[in-house]
């Protein structure tokens, strides 16, 4: 039988790891707290105000952007087809070309156009004739006006058979209705056509065309001459830039959105008709906005704030943003131009405590 020694008390395990964990803790914050030579000691004081990164608020220009797709038009278009019925007799372009206003396409065979023209001439030449037989008489009383009226008439109707058939004859000869570039054809030579039959579409690229819609919540904004700029999957890495010079009158009851029409220059026709576009339309734009990048920018709650530096200590104060474009922020309310404003390390401050600030500018060279 284990009889306890006189003056102690039996201790379990347990309670003496934890009384030595004290023990130990207790050491600890005495040697660093300070209160010996240790650490803190040895530094003779609290630790330094915590270091940021501080910069000034800049202007910088922006732009209030609405996204939208669309797709890309022909400046002008159109199928050629005949106007009167015949054999083609020569192909006068080749597919994929480029031809200018007024270049003959197709030639039809006008022989029959040809011989109704110098029929209706001859038939002229002899109205002409009767006419001129028939006013000399009538000058001289040997013939009554009604003679005269008639081949008058005669000789009006055969200068408009003489116009007719020359008009068949021009559209024997389809020109190109303006500068562009040819499509595929669909008829060879030898093939007989009809008035309405396709032959051949033209593109005019060089401006093309731009349709997009905006949703109709925006439609009291949108204004013709406004900017956009367009970027298109096939050709990543380039912005084209273009104009609003249209704005359907009629709102889509379906999508309800504006129909928008804009031109965009296509020197190199890299552009072609039928590319689905992304678009930027500018709505507005800002030259003196004032700018910070958006680390400066931290939320609370509901609300956004900034640190300013105000006599090496961190005031803060509440902002109200606006547009976000490449990692920078436009501030409109809450701070002024020059202000210095902590950009990185906000959460190392408290309102109103001291702070060491490194000047932004100084840290990218070094």
């Amino acid at each position: 039988m284990n009889i306890p020694r006189p003056g102690w008390l039996p201790v379990s395990p347990r309670i003496a790891a934890l009384l030595a964990t004290l023990l130990v803790l207790g050491g600890l914050y005495y040697i660093y707290s300070g209160k010996t030579g240790g650490p803190a000691g040895m530094q003779g004081g609290p630790p330094p105000p915590p270091a940021v990164l501080v910069g000034q608020a800049q202007q910088g220009a922006v732009s209030d952007e609405i996204v939208a797709v669309g797709s890309l038009r022909s400046n002008e278009s159109v199928v050629i087809r005949p106007e009167i019925t015949g054999r083609i007799a020569e192909i006068s372009f080749n597919e994929g070309e480029a031809v200018s206003k007024g270049a003959i396409l197709i030639r039809l065979d006008d022989s029959v156009y040809r011989a109704e023209l110098q029929q209706a001439q001859a038939q002229l030449t002899l109205s002409k004739s009767n006419f001129e037989r028939a006013s000399d008489l009538f000058k001289r009383g040997n013939a009554a006006a009604r003679s005269r009226d008639e081949t008058l008439a005669q000789m009006r109707v055969a200068e408009a058979n003489v116009a007719l058939a020359d008009a068949h004859l021009d559209k024997a000869h389809i020109i190109a209705p303006f500068d562009g570039v040819l499509g595929l054809r669909r008829l060879s030579p030898g093939d007989y056509v009809k008035p309405g039959d396709e032959i051949v579409n033209i593109e005019n690229i060089d401006p093309v065309k731009v349709d997009f819609r905006i949703p109709e919540i925006h439609a009291a904004i949108l204004k013709v001459g406004q900017d956009i700029t367009v970027a298109l999957d096939p050709l990543p890495g380039k912005t084209f830039h273009g104009s609003v010079y249209a704005i359907d009158p009629l709102i889509d009851p379906n999508g309800r959105a504006v129909l928008l029409r804009a031109r965009v220059e296509n020197p190199q026709n890299e552009l072609r008709p039928g590319m689905f576009a992304r678009v930027n339309l500018i709505t507005a734009r800002r030259e003196d906005a004032i700018m910070l990048p958006e680390t400066a920018v931290f939320p609370m709650g509901l609300k956004r704030f900034v640190y300013k530096v105000v006599d090496s200590k961190a005031v803060r104060a509440e902002v109200d943003t606006g547009i976000r474009r490449d990692g920078r922020v436009e501030i409109v309310k809450g701070v002024t131009l020059g202000d210095q404003i902590v950009l990185e390390g906000h959460f190392k401050l408290q309102d109103g405590r001291p702070l060491t600030p490194i000047p932004a500018d100084k840290a990218k060279t070094s």
